[in-house]
C-alpha cells in the first residue's frame, strides 16, 4: 500500500535546521503499517533534507561549512537576473537535495543511534514549509 501525507511547519530561514524526526515518527505511528519505507520530500527550491546528529555543535559546524562551500555574499548570476538575493539558497539546497528515503521496521525508523532526519531552510527569510511523505509498506 502507498500512502501520501503532508506536514507543514514554519522556519526562520538563513540555514535554519529543523529536526523532523519526531514529526515523522508521529505520522508513522498513526498508520497501520509496521514495515516499509518512507520518503520525505521538500517541495520548494531553497530547502533540503538530510540526516545529521542534531546537536548544537554539529548544527554550528554545518552552517559554517555551507557558508564556506557556497558563500552568501558571492556574485551570482541568479541574483543579478532576479534581484532576490537568494542564489546561495538555491545552490545550497541543490547540493543537499530535496528528499530522503528511510526504511522502517516494527513501526520504527531504522536510523542510527545519533542520526536524525532534518530539514534545512536555506532561504533568506522565514517561510511556511510543506513536506510530502510518501510511505510504502504492508498493512498490519
Amino acid at each position: 500500500m502507498v500512502i501520501q501525507k503532508k506536514i507543514s511547519f514554519s522556519t526562520r530561514g538563513n540555514t535554519d535546521i529543523i529536526d523532523l524526526t519526531p514529526l515523522i515518527v508521529r505520522e508513522l505511528d498513526s498508520l497501520d503499517m509496521s514495515d516499509g519505507i518512507i520518503t520525505v520530500f521538500a517541495a520548494g527550491a531553497t530547502g533540503g533534507i538530510t540526516t545529521i546528529e542534531y546537536e548544537p555543535g554539529l548544527i554550528k559546524d554545518f552552517k559554517k561549512i555551507v557558508e564556506q562551500i557556497v558563500p552568501e555574499n558571492d556574485s551570482y548570476d541568479h541574483n543579478r537576473h532576479w534581484g532576490d538575493g537568494n542564489a546561495h539558497s538555491h545552490l545550497r539546497a541543490s547540493l543537499v537535495g530535496p528528499s530522503l528515503s528511510v526504511p522502517f521496521a516494527g513501526k520504527e525508523l531504522t536510523l542510527g543511534t545519533w542520526q536524525q532526519i532534518v530539514f534545512i531552510d536555506f532561504d533568506v527569510r522565514p517561510r511556511k514549509r510543506t513536506l510530502i511523505l510518501q510511505i510504502l509498506g504492508e498493512c498490519e
